[in-house]
């Protein structure tokens, strides 16, 4: 290699050694400010708050569950070479890496100051990385001699430098995954031995047992109750909040007749409820995944208004979670008489940290992103009129009840099966509103009755399946829903923004 390419190449190396340094100093700067003071997840948070729904949705519809990894994997990726960049450009046209150095801090910082509940110290990590991460770039490219057209000097030991550039890149790495793992692992061990040392208190008013028949008995069909591993997590914490029961409290204020603050203690002296309720997301796309039905533990959320005492003309609960994330939620919802629960617990366990823990709020009927905030710490009693929540600013409806819909669990489609009894099975939801019958047509053909299974409650979704007498060549199959209202599902195919998406699922087969 060229003395002056290898150069280039250790100039590179050193940009990213000082961004790593950088991120790492943030890291370990933002452990006494908050979680959301990290230059990373600060910066990060702030692409998810401020990225059009259609870039959300795509995220969602393409990475699934996953779309935090990918997020955070992208902006990996980006961070890295853009470092390369600022060391590159700092030995070709010095100061212009320190430059951008610099301006990833101060960007950094204004992403920081951006999270709620900010306070000035927010940008302080930033900052320091931004300093530090100058001060590395400087040191390190100017070690390399001067490679600027007509400036160039002797090659000079490249092996040495490299060696100890190579070092320094190994030393900052670890500097990085150890603040980082320091941080994470000490909060999130807290959490966990928390978790790990709860015991569930017994619901005063148990869920029913759950009759013979619920799961319709076919292989590969989704089971009735999700297993607490299997159920979706669709949120926008980049960084799973690690609250102790310790920590935890509820504000209620706004419009109420008195303040009230509701510790954990306070909580779970309550009377508790037990009751399965299937929650799902706005973001589900026809036949999607985004669906789960689980046992809760917890406090009706009526009683805990009543602590506090609604005036009139308040209509909307405005929670918030513990990193910030609002929520509307019509009050209505919480005190017509349905299962609204302040949740404890999930299949039997405390909620998972992932799921909310210690506490968080189950709805039935309404889509998540209006009624089943996580890690809750706040509730203003407004008006819809006065406050908008963190999807309503973002172009949501403001009211989100679910949506009937069905589904085809088994076969998957464009598989082959032979001549005769293909059996199909699904699922069908119409929360708080209960299914009443599901249908099937074969390739456009007239509609038939599927075969329901028990169904165990209104709040609950309910499986079914179909006996076709399958005939060869390619077939289209679809189902549809109607609910015990007589409504049937809307046929028409609309996506999930803004408030939920409608069509038909089908699956082609073909028999042999």
């Amino acid at each position: 290699m060229h003395a002056g390419d290898a150069r280039l190449a250790f100039a590179a190396l050193s940009g990213l050694v000082s961004v790593g340094a950088a991120l790492a100093v943030g890291e370990l700067a933002a452990v006494p400010v908050s979680p959301d003071a990290s230059p990373y997840f600060a910066v990060g948070s702030t692409v998810v708050d401020h990225s059009p729904a259609g870039v959300r949705e795509w995220a969602i519809s393409t990475f699934g569950t996953s779309d935090k990894a990918a997020l955070f994997v992208g902006m990996g990726v980006i961070i890295a070479l853009l470092a390369a960049g600022c060391g590159v450009a700092e030995k070709l046209r010095p100061p212009i890496g320190s430059v951008v150095i610099a301006v990833f801090g101060i960007v950094g910082a204004l992403a920081a100051l951006g999270r709620p509940n900010s306070a000035w110290t927010y940008a302080l990590p930033s900052i320091m990385a931004g300093v530090v991460g100058v001060i590395v770039l400087r040191v390190l490219v100017g070690q390399l001699g001067d490679h600027r057209v007509g400036r160039e000097t002797s090659p000079g030991p490249l092996v040495s430098r490299r060696f100890v550039l190579t070092a320094a890149g190994v030393v900052a790495a670890a500097a990085v995954v150890g603040t980082v793992g320091r941080r994470l692992l000490a909060s999130t061990a807290n959490a966990l031995a928390d978790r790990a040392g709860l015991v569930l208190p017994i619901p005063k008013d148990p869920a029913p047992p759950i009759p013979p028949g619920t799961d319709i008995g076919v292989n590969g069909a989704t089971p009735f109750v999700t297993d607490n591993s299997d159920f979706y997590r669709i949120d926008t914490a980049l960084q799973v909040p690690t609250l102790t029961t310790g920590d935890w409290s509820l504000r209620i204020h706004g419009m109420v007749d008195k303040e009230v603050r509701l510790s954990w203690a306070d909580l779970v002296a309550m009377p508790m409820t037990e009751r399965l309720v299937t929650l799902t997301c706005v973001s589900n796309e026809v036949g999607g995944d985004l669906i789960g039905n689980a046992r809760w533990l917890g406090v009706p959320m009526n009683d805990i208004l009543q602590l506090a005492g609604v005036r009139p003309g308040s209509d909307m609960l405005l929670s918030t979670s513990s990193d910030g994330w609002t929520c509307g939620t019509p009050v209505s919802a919480i005190t017509d008489g349905r299962d609204a629960l302040l949740v404890i617990g999930m299949n039997g366990e405390p909620l998972p940290l992932e799921h909310g823990y210690p506490v968080r709020q189950v709805v039935p009927g309404l889509y998540g992103y209006v009624s089943a905030t996580k890690w809750v710490v706040d509730w203003e009693l407004t008006t819809f009129s006065s406050a908008t929540a963190y999807w309503t600013t973002r172009g949501w409806s403001a009211l989100g009840p679910i949506k009937l819909a069905s589904r085809i669990d088994r076969p998957t489609g464009n598989s082959k099966h032979p001549a005769g009894e293909v059996v199909i099975a699904g699922t069908a939801w119409a929360q708080h509103t209960g299914v009443e019958r599901v249908e099937v047509r074969i390739d456009k053909g007239p509609w038939q009755p599927a075969e329901l299974a028990t169904a165990y409650s209104d709040d609950t979704w309910r499986q079914w399946k179909f006996a076709w007498q399958a005939t060869t060549g390619d077939h289209d199959v679809e189902c549809r829903a109607i609910d015990k209202a007589g409504h049937a599902q809307i046929e028409d195919n609309a996506s999930p923004a803004p408030d939920g998406a409608t069509g038909l699922d089908g699956r082609t087969y073909t028999i042999t």
